[in-house]
């Protein structure tokens, strides 16, 4: 992956994840740790997401998931193979 491939990624991540309204979100490219890796030969890059929502309230691990996954969409089939995820409300912080 070139570095601007790198970054438009990263920026594509976090423009799909604005609508989740994140007071706080970090990218972490994990991808050069899984060189050979049969998802990365296939372009998909692997991440880990720390992001802090007022939307997780009230919501477990499961649903906080699936909120991230449903804003990312298509590109979880595609750009990103593998990623970590850290979701956490405001106060839990």
């Amino acid at each position: 992956m070139t570095p601007s491939t790198k970054d438009s990624r990263e920026a594509e991540i976090c423009a799909r994840l604005a609508q989740l309204e994140p007071l706080h979100i970090e990218i972490i490219d994990e991808s050069h740790k899984h060189a050979g890796h049969a998802g990365a030969r296939g372009g998909g890059g692997h991440y880990v997401l720390h992001i802090v929502s007022a939307r997780f309230a009230g919501n477990n691990t499961v649903a906080r998931h699936r909120m991230i996954y449903s804003a990312l969409g298509d590109m979880m089939k595609r750009e990103i193979h593998a990623l970590t995820i850290q979701a956490s409300a405001p106060d839990e912080n």
